[in-house]
């Protein structure tokens, strides 16, 4: 008896051990389990926060032209609330002044063409008349596109581009220009009174005298990409996937016993072992 009582208790102590592992991967599991449910959510959140986004958007771009902010709300200009918005300023461009910006749109490889317009108020606005390519890029190859008097441009505003484009620094002093950063532009042109924003002219708007004269406008690509509900359904699955893995891990021991079987007493005295029972492991 005093066999059995041993081997009973050496099969409890091998359970406490073998337990102690599986506390940590439940509770690491638990933890991953949650994490991944909280990204989940935090994709559906994002999701529903794009498609206010992009209703947003589309209003604004499609509402009828409205006159580009005054000076008194520059302050206020910001990219959640005046992105995209379509305006209308007028004016006469400083050609003397334009800088270009490197640029990849439908039309290939080339520049923007960013033109300073001066208002009546003497204030300036910077205005990206399009996109010329490579080989139009000196302004005397266009000049018959560039209008002497007085304009008025439709466009979408865009909010500045400060410090460059996508691992590539502006290059003020050389002249090199990555992203359209209002800020930089002006101080490197000597520019004054200049607007924190830019103007996307569209196609159509009085910037050229001839055809394939001036830069081509109307280019501004509005797309916001909308992959959060594949996201999220990722993660919701392998959250439910590392769920079933612990049910089948865990819950299942549920479905096991142990029983122990003791030989009848003649039995026992006919055997030379030391030990009057066994430990028999079911599934």
């Amino acid at each position: 008896m005093s066999e059995i009582r041993t081997v009973t208790s050496n099969a409890k102590d091998a359970r406490r051990k073998a337990a102690r592992p599986r506390l940590w991967l439940t509770v690491l599991s638990l933890t991953v389990f949650s994490v991944l449910i909280a990204l989940g959510v935090w994709q559906i959140e994002r999701r529903a926060w794009k498609l206010a986004l992009i209703d947003r958007v589309e209003q604004r771009v499609h509402a009828p032209a409205q006159p580009a902010p005054s000076p008194d709300s520059w302050p206020t200009i910001s990219t959640a609330n005046d992105e995209y918005r379509h305006v209308s300023v007028s004016g006469r461009f400083l050609h003397d002044r334009e800088t270009l910006v490197q640029a990849v749109t439908e039309e290939g490889g080339g520049y923007w063409v960013l033109t300073p317009l001066k208002r009546d108020d003497g204030t300036l606005v910077l205005v990206n008349r399009g996109f010329v390519p490579s080989e139009r890029r000196d302004a005397s190859t266009r000049q018959g596109g560039n209008p002497d008097g007085r304009v008025e441009i439709d466009g979408l505003l865009r909010v500045t581009e400060p410090k460059g484009g996508f691992l590539r620094n502006n290059v003020p002093q050389h002249n090199r220009w990555y992203s359209r950063d209002v800020a930089a532009i002006a101080a490197a042109r000597g520019l004054d009174n200049v607007a924190p924003f830019f103007v996307d002219a569209e196609a159509g708007s009085q910037t050229a005298q001839g055809p394939n004269q001036g830069p081509i406008g109307g280019l501004t690509v509005v797309r916001f990409p909308n992959n959060h509900l594949i996201y999220a359904l990722t993660w919701f699955a392998l959250a439910f996937m590392l769920a079933g893995r612990l049910f089948v891990t865990f819950c299942g021991g549920l479905f096991r016993h142990r029983r122990f079987v003791h030989e009848p007493d003649g039995d026992a005295a006919r055997r030379t072992g030391s030990d009057a029972g066994t430990i028999v492991e079911q599934a």
